[in-house]
């Protein structure tokens, strides 16, 4: 009969609620980086609003350096914790 090879770790209660806020913070910079191309995407299929469809190309690209500084905030912030799991093969 195998063995239960599961890994339980236990985290505090704090350190997890820090860990969904960023998650979720960096979740929804993804959604609206995608939103900005797509929408801009299509506003190139007209002539007339061009210009609004590079502004939103910019907003994304903006919203793209924000991701690593969604990250360094996020180890920082558990660094500042004193977490032992500040690092996981999970990292956003």
């Amino acid at each position: 009969m195998p063995e239960d090879r599961d890994i339980t770790l236990r985290i505090g209660h704090e350190e997890l609620v820090v860990r969904q806020r960023y998650e979720t913070a960096s979740i929804a910079n993804d959604v609206l980086i995608g939103l900005w191309f797509v929408v801009g995407s299509a506003l190139f299929f007209s002539e007339s609003t061009a210009t609004a469809g590079t502004w939103l190309f910019l907003l994304g690209s903006i919203q793209m350096l924000l991701r690593p500084g969604i990250r360094l905030r996020r180890r920082l912030h558990l660094q500042r914790l004193g977490s032992p799991h500040a690092e996981t093969a999970r990292d956003f």
